[in-house]
């Protein structure tokens, strides 16, 4: 299978922000529950403007994420494994059926209930995460496998994206709403027009964002919309897409990624924490992440090749497909995001963390030792 040297710089980056997502994690953890925690604490809550540190993070930066995410996607439908809709049908099936089962779980032990808007928390895949665990599994790794787990998690974080626009829109103001579309249009305008300069999209995206932000729709959805904004051309080295795309790689991998975790992961755990995994949306995500995950991408995977509308990549099999379903299960970054969102509560948002983290952390080890046993070595 030909393979670009973009994918493989959006694979390698990945990869290594994946293991300092883990170091991140760590120390965040460590200081949160250390005689340094409320000075820890403060360094998110401090404020710039009108918002705190961490808002900033998660509103600002984590848009700058999903810009690169959306230029992956936009790349691999122009150019990619999804150009080819016989192709592109077998990681779409299997990233809808990653979201759908976790979600019914989820929802089958809370629906009706206050934390049923929890829903969306184990649908999430963490594309760093994942790929960091596959990479540990060097050359034995078929690049098929790379590519598919790497479109599905794509997909899934552009599932998440139109989850938070539709179901997690609170209160919505038109006017800003329509402002930013209108900005997007004509940006859009602007790429018909084969206008090539990257100045003019990033200062109107950053309008665009404002406008958003105040709309009542999750900020971030910007990024993704402003990729598809940007002129892809031919894909070639000297395309606007493929510039921004380069030069996003490793300041989201290396700064963006990791201050999320570092804000976001600052979990208490209290001598009774244990108890917070009994409640009905922690084992929700648990079920969601660690089962549903795996069961929904391998039999939507399934349906679509027996169906006969996509084919299996000859260099893998079921068993691949399966472990690599298990990766699909480490929730982390884009969870963690939607718990934010899902819940109000302290009690609930600081419950369903620690799950998240214990849930990816089973689903990647699970993944990584079927994996392991399964493929043939190099």
């Amino acid at each position: 299978m030909r393979i670009t040297k973009l994918f493989k710089d959006f694979f390698e980056s990945e990869r290594a922000g994946g293991f300092v997502l883990i170091a991140c994690t760590l120390l965040s953890l460590l200081l949160t529950n250390s005689f340094l925690s409320e000075n820890y604490s403060a360094i998110w809550h401090f404020k710039i403007g009108h918002h705190s540190f961490e808002h900033w993070i998660n509103d600002g930066l984590m848009t700058i994420f999903f810009l690169l995410i959306g230029l992956e996607l936009e790349r691999e439908i122009y150019a990619g494994e999804l150009s080819n809709i016989k192709n592109a049908l077998l990681p779409i099936f299997a990233a809808i059926g990653g979201m759908l089962v976790p979600a019914g779980l989820y929802l089958f032990l809370n629906y009706g209930t206050e934390t049923q808007s929890g829903a969306g928390i184990p649908m999430a895949t963490d594309i760093a995460f994942a790929l960091g665990i596959l990479s540990l599994l060097g050359n034995r790794v078929p690049v098929s496998l790379k590519v598919f787990l790497t479109a599905l998690a794509v997909i899934d974080d552009l599932g998440a994206i139109l989850i938070i626009a539709i179901f997690y829109t609170k209160n919505l103001v038109w006017s800003n709403l329509l402002m930013s579309l209108g900005i997007f249009v004509f940006l859009l305008v602007l790429n018909r027009l084969k206008v090539r300069n990257l100045i003019p999209y990033l200062t109107l995206g950053v309008v665009m964002w404002y406008f958003m932000l105040n709309s009542g729709v999750h900020a971030t959805i910007t990024g993704v919309l402003l990729a598809f904004a940007i002129p892809f051309g031919n894909g070639n080295t000297k395309s606007t897409s493929y510039i921004l795309q380069h030069f996003l790689h490793k300041p989201v991998a290396f700064v963006i990624l990791p201050l999320f975790a570092l804000a976001n992961t600052a979990i208490v755990l209290n001598s009774d924490w244990h108890y917070a995994l009994s409640h009905n949306y922690t084992l929700g995500i648990a079920l969601g992440l660690i089962i549903g995950k795996p069961i929904g991408i391998w039999l939507f995977s399934f349906l679509a090749v027996k169906l006969k509308l996509s084919h299996l990549p000859s260099d893998l099999n079921w068993k691949s497909i399966f472990g690599v379903s298990f990766l699909g299960g480490i929730g982390f970054t884009m969870s963690i995001f939607i718990t934010l969102l899902a819940f109000s509560d302290a009690e609930h948002i600081n419950n369903a963390k620690i799950m998240i983290l214990i849930s990816s952390l089973i689903a990647g080890i699970l993944g990584l030792l079927y994996l392991k046993a399964s493929l043939k070595k190099s």
